[in-house]
């Protein structure tokens, strides 16, 4: 396993923290980092197209890394004409938009045909700056570690990445009717875990799973738990205020579904859990809602209406709501105003979105897959559920519905948990990590520096 954890409470395996290392030579953080995210921008709305928790996660990091004095520049796809070269988030953080391929109507399955262009987008960057601009190159899912394998390279320094989801692992768990990740990802995936000077993991289980599927050196893997906005997220004035906003009954049960709508999230196992909780109970039809916040991504596209045809075919198209993807303020008044998030997911590498509605005050029903075992502590902030069979979430729900109380004790409780995950100290393990690389980096060119002169 990894000779680096991050600090937070719920990590299953310990080892040293990166603060902890005693290197030999001076350590010295970066102090501009070249972030890489090809196929997802930023500056999108999470939950619309490909945007979901990779963005928050890269948009909430920079931040952090800036706060702490190191320079973020996120170089993404434009996507729309028009688009300004660069943009600043935030001071410190800049988003750089490269012309790649066609400004809409390009899939993510199409992009790896755009590599090239997007990375001669970067190197044009680059080539406009003095020598040592960037310390260090960060990228995020395969994509961008192609594009940061190469610009690494040619610019003699250290290549971090984060693969946010794996293609074997997916196609491990795969949904009914979803499609398998093609082996052109998976051998660039393993590429890269070869190419990387360090790999940050989300949790042990992914550290644990790129050393298994990718045969990835646990020398080089950091774990890394992600963080929650704790300003956005958090219980606020409270469920029957957030009701209010929204316009929803006070006394109803209201499970809530907020992710983007494709089969790898499972959205349909909550609407056929909601239909056996109504077969076991129809006079709960009056006084349930379930909210489906969030729009089609993925191999969902393909059907965009198929979990509303759903509904109706289950006969409870009156008691579910679609709602289109929201803002973070609105997203966390949907938390707050739920009685439960449920995350019926095939295969999440962290789940954002558990501890986003757990900070807002909102117990959650999740499968027990990927990182979703330490972001929900099953029985104190919620249950986890083996499998995908709607009976066993309809069970779980069934409790809330039969102790109203039930909700605000484990909501309480949730908020206390999610409290251990801010983003300050993902960006202090996330600059260790850096650090470490940096330091690794330079012992091996002086090596090859020696080496050649010895030669």
């Amino acid at each position: 396993m990894s000779q680096y954890v991050s600090r937070f409470a719920g990590t299953r395996h310990r080892h040293p923290a990166p603060s902890r290392l005693r290197l030999p030579g001076r350590n010295r953080s970066p102090r501009r980092v070249a972030m890489l995210s090809v196929h997802t921008s930023p500056l999108h709305q999470p939950g619309t197209g490909d945007a979901g928790g990779m963005n928050v996660y890269i948009v909430e990091l920079a931040k952090r890394l800036a706060a702490i004095d190191i320079e973020v520049e996120i170089f993404t796809r434009a996507t729309t004409g028009g688009l300004p070269p660069v943009v600043e988030l935030t001071p410190g953080v800049l988003v750089r938009h490269v012309d790649a391929g066609p400004y809409e109507g390009l899939a993510k399955e199409e992009l790896p045909a755009q590599l090239c262009a997007f990375t001669h987008g970067v190197m044009q960057a680059w080539a406009g700056h003095r020598p040592g601009h960037y310390d260090l190159v960060h990228s995020h899912y395969w994509l961008s570690g192609h594009v940061g394998w190469l610009a690494a390279e040619r610019w003699g320094v250290p290549l971090v990445h984060a693969m946010h989801t794996m293609a074997k692992v997916k196609n491990a768990a795969l949904a009914d009717g979803d499609t398998p990740e093609p082996a052109a990802r998976v051998i660039g995936e393993t590429q890269i875990v070869s190419a990387a000077d360090r790999l940050i993991a989300n949790t042990a289980e992914e550290a644990d799973e790129l050393a298994r599927f990718y045969e990835a050196d646990p020398g080089k893997i950091a774990v890394v738990h992600p963080g929650v906005n704790l300003d956005h997220f958090r219980p606020a004035d409270g469920r029957a205020a957030a009701r209010a906003r929204l316009g929803l009954p006070q006394d109803a049960f209201i499970p809530v579904f907020a992710g983007r709508i494709q089969p790898l999230k499972a959205p349909d196992v909550l609407l056929k859990a909601a239909a056996v909780l109504l077969d076991r109970d129809p006079s709960l039809r009056s006084r349930m809602i379930v909210p489906v916040v969030g729009g089609p991504s993925g191999s969902g596209l393909a059907k965009p209406e198929g979990l509303q045809k759903l509904a109706a075919r289950l006969g409870i198209a009156d008691v579910v709501r679609f709602h289109p993807p929201v803002g973070q303020d609105r997203l966390a008044d949907w938390f707050r105003a739920a009685s439960v998030l449920v995350m019926p997911s095939y295969s999440e590498s962290f789940g954002l979105v558990a501890i986003e509605a757990q900070a807002a005050g909102t117990p959650v029903v999740a499968a027990a897959v990927g990182g979703l075992p330490v972001a929900v502590r099953d029985d104190v902030t919620g249950f986890l559920v083996q499998g995908h069979d709607p009976a066993d979430y309809a069970r779980a729900l069934g409790r809330f519905v039969a102790d109203p109380s039930l909700s605000a004790r484990m909501g309480e409780a949730a908020a206390r948990h999610a409290g251990s995950f801010g983003w300050d100290t993902a960006a202090s393990g996330t600059a260790d990590v850096y650090t470490a690389a940096m330091h690794d980096h330079r012992l091996r060119e002086n090596r090859r520096r020696v080496r050649s002169h010895h030669g």
